[in-house]
C-alpha cells in the first residue's frame, strides 16, 4: 500500500486551477452543541429549539464559525498539508444558513502564486475557498494566503 500524500508543494499549484476537495462532513446536532460550548457561543438560535422555531428559519442554525473551521479543515489534504503557515484569512462571507443534517463540501480556486521575498524554499498561494451543501448551495466563501514549502526543502 502506498502512503497517502498530505498536501502539495508550491510548484504543484497552478493559477486558475479549481480543486474539488474529496473530504466532506455531515453536521450533527452533537457537532453544533460541542462547538457552541467550546467557543462559548450560547446564542439560543444555535442551542434552543423552542427559540429557533420562532425565528426566521424555524430551526436551529449551525454556528457560522463551525462551518468556517470545517471548510478550512476539508482543504488541508490538498492545500495546506505541506504548509508552513496560513498567513491570513480575508473576506469571510456567510452566504447561506447551515442546518443540522446538512453535508458540507468545498472547492478552492488558486488565485495567484508568488515566491517568498525572504526565503527561497517557500512560496505564497492566494486562494479562494467556497463551502457548499448537499443542494450545491454556497454557504461560505473566504480568501487566504498560505505559505507552502517548495520541493526539495
Amino acid at each position: 500500500m502506498k502512503a497517502a500524500n498530505l498536501g502539495n508543494y508550491f510548484e504543484d499549484f497552478t493559477p486558475g486551477e479549481i480543486i474539488y476537495h474529496s473530504l466532506s462532513k455531515t453536521i450533527f446536532e452533537s457537532d453544533n452543541n460541542l462547538f457552541s460550548l467550546l467557543t462559548m457561543n450560547y446564542h439560543p438560535i444555535h442551542t434552543n429549539v423552542d427559540y429557533a422555531e420562532k425565528e426566521q428559519h424555524g430551526k436551529i442554525l449551525v454556528v457560522g464559525t463551525l462551518i468556517f473551521s470545517l471548510v478550512v479543515g476539508i482543504t488541508v489534504p490538498d492545500i495546506s498539508g505541506k504548509a508552513i503557515a496560513n498567513l491570513d484569512y480575508e473576506n469571510i462571507e456567510h452566504l447561506a444558513p447551515t442546518f443540522i443534517g446538512d453535508t458540507i463540501y468545498a472547492r478552492s480556486k488558486i488565485l495567484s502564486l508568488r515566491d517568498s521575498r525572504t526565503k527561497l524554499d517557500r512560496g505564497i498561494l492566494y486562494i479562494e475557498t467556497v463551502g457548499f451543501n448537499q443542494r450545491n448551495e454556497d454557504v461560505i466563501k473566504f480568501r487566504r494566503h498560505v505559505l507552502v514549502k517548495k520541493k526539495g526543502s
